[in-house]
């Protein structure tokens, strides 16, 4: 196993996918706090480089266009101390972090893994339930509602509805925008015919950011929910022809719902063993999945 340690997190390269583990260092932040570990199979890299600096180098891995839905929603534009495919590297272990690029490098043209982008994610996305707090409200995601909530600060406007529950098959899509400058960021849910959306002060659908630390901490909800959403990517697999590829797109379309599927029974399980679900909300939502695969 090859393996890197630091204050701020472990990387281990482990068969044939790489074990991120979060540090307890108060450098590291929220969201990655909120992600836990992370276990990243190699399909999903890109590559991965060793950036050095006077001081501190860092780690970097790079990942396909769309294997992670946290990276989809989130793209670009996650602060450096939020991001999880980032290690710094204190001067003295320099050459331990170049054995893992070797390593890591070495594994991926191995395996042949393809550089183009993907048509599935890869990574699952965060745990659910989670939820996050907002400057207007707050908001949270069990696996098949979005909720949203609003506090005092909130334009009567938005509130004068109550608070929002959008079902997973109502959501086209998820905005994630953070905080920059004056300029307040926010994270919206579009919603399937819905007129065009509001500023996110006034949408009912979104929640807004006033330069809290907890902007990337509303990325965990979006991409949580964004991982759950048909991928962006999928209108990239090959048309139908005359010899029955309108067949094996049939049959990729049903492996990725029955997919879906069963990782909501392994959810559903899960909020039941801790204590969330009764035994009759438990075996009503199990039944209702059981039914669609």
């Amino acid at each position: 196993m090859t393996e890197i340690i630091q204050r701020d997190g472990t990387w281990s390269l482990e068969g044939d996918l790489l074990r991120i583990v979060p540090g307890h260092d108060r450098s590291v932040g929220l969201l990655r706090r909120g992600l836990g570990e992370l276990r990243v199979p190699l399909e999903a890299l890109a590559g991965i480089s060793l950036e050095r600096g006077r001081r501190a180098g860092r780690l970097r891995l790079r990942l396909r266009e769309g294997a992670d839905p946290l990276l989809q929603v989130t793209g670009e534009r996650l602060p450096e101390g939020a991001d999880p495919y980032a290690l710094t590297v204190d001067a003295d272990r320099t050459g331990v972090a170049e054995y893992v690029v070797d390593a890591v490098r070495e594994a991926l043209l191995l395996d042949q893994v393809p550089q183009g982008p993907c048509t599935r994610y890869l990574l699952p996305g965060p745990r659910v339930p989670v939820s996050a707090a907002a400057g207007d409200g707050s908001v949270s995601f069990d696996g098949e509602t979005v909720r949203l909530e609003w506090n005092w600060k909130t334009e009567e406007v938005k509130s004068s509805g109550g608070a929002r529950a959008l079902a997973l098959r109502d959501v086209a899509s998820v905005e994630w925008q953070p905080s920059s400058g004056m300029e307040h960021g926010w994270l919206r849910f579009a919603v399937h015919g819905a007129a065009p959306s509001l500023p996110a002060k006034y949408d009912p659908h979104a929640v807004e950011l006033w330069g809290f630390r907890k902007d990337a901490t509303l990325a965990l909800v979006g991409a949580a929910v964004q991982a759950r959403l048909p991928h962006p990517g999928a209108a990239r697999e090959p048309a139908a022809g005359a010899s029955g590829g309108g067949a094996r797109a049939l049959d990729k379309g049903s492996g990725a719902g029955t997919d879906t599927l069963l990782r909501r029974l392994r959810e559903l399980g899960e909020l039941h063993r801790s204590g969330v679900l009764t035994d009759e909300e438990f075996s009503a939502a199990k039944q209702a999945v059981l039914k669609r695969l």
